[in-house]
């Protein structure tokens, strides 16, 4: 397989670099679930920091193989990882660099390739990967001004705004609850095809409109019921739960369905 060829190059490569400490492999390598569409998730361990210096980033993924495309990631919060583009194959793989003391925390426990020293493991032993799960709370805080926003937007016709809101909605609170729900990580949306289970998966796709005023406010409400049986589940005692702001946001949604342009 293409990603089996490439790591096992890359350990030739980085086995001479003398600033490179270890090499590992996470994502979809570590449940066996990488298949020709997969991307390659590798960890590049440093003795000094290198995250700070794209350059230098860029200088060793160019040696890794036939090298199309690299950019850093503050798009999705890591400036530490380089999403880059390989040809011959074509294959798309994220190389995060790390330092030791950065290994901890860590969202997962990437499998060794290469560890010089042992040093690596030794930090594996002593430290446990902990994946970050939503905090219901902070979800509930701000779950109905989201509501009201997506309300204004299609009371004012911006429907492509409101349209891609949707889009928000399911990453940050719909995947991950429903996959806590059905006994996941809350990866957001990420294989919700094939592991909610049916009605949840379909309950899900009925928070997706069509480009108009109708199916937005059918979805939107479509979301709202999805999320008051989600906050049932899964939320306990300890959590806050803000009526007021959501009586008068629904109060909102009827006006809304009722003002029609």
């Amino acid at each position: 397989m293409v990603h089996t060829e490439f790591t096992s190059r890359a350990k030739k490569i980085l086995e001479k670099d003398d600033k490179v400490i270890g090499l590992a492999v996470g994502g979809s390598w570590l449940t066996n679930e990488i298949d020709k569409y997969s991307d390659l998730d590798l960890v590049i361990v440093t003795q000094s920091k290198i995250s700070n210096n794209p350059n230098r980033m860029l200088e060793i993924a160019k040696t890794l193989g036939d090298f199309l495309s690299g950019f850093t990631g503050e798009h999705v919060g890591e400036p530490r990882v380089l999403i880059c583009l390989y040809d011959n194959p074509l294959i798309h793989v994220d190389i995060k660099f790390l330092t030791l003391e950065e290994l901890q925390p860590r969202v997962e426990t990437p499998h060794l390739l290469m560890d010089k020293g042992g040093l690596i493991q030794e930090i594996f032993d002593k430290s446990t990967a902990k994946f970050p799960y939503p905090n219901y709370q902070w979800i509930e805080d701000r779950f109905w001004t989201w509501i009201h926003y997506v309300l204004l937007k299609i009371g004012r016709g911006e429907y492509l705004e409101a349209f891609d809101f949707f889009g928000f909605l399911r990453m940050v609170v719909f995947g991950p609850l429903l996959h806590i729900k059905n006994g996941n990580l809350p990866r957001a949306v990420r294989k919700v095809e094939s592991e909610l289970e049916a009605n949840d998966l379909s309950r899900l796709k009925e928070t997706i409109p069509t480009y108009n005023r109708q199916s937005l406010l059918e979805s939107l409400k479509n979301s709202v019921f999805l999320y008051r049986d989600l906050r049932k589940v899964l939320f306990g005692k300890e959590i806050i739960l803000r009526k007021i702001t959501e009586e008068k946001v629904m109060a909102y949604f009827d006006e809304i369905q009722k003002n029609k342009p």
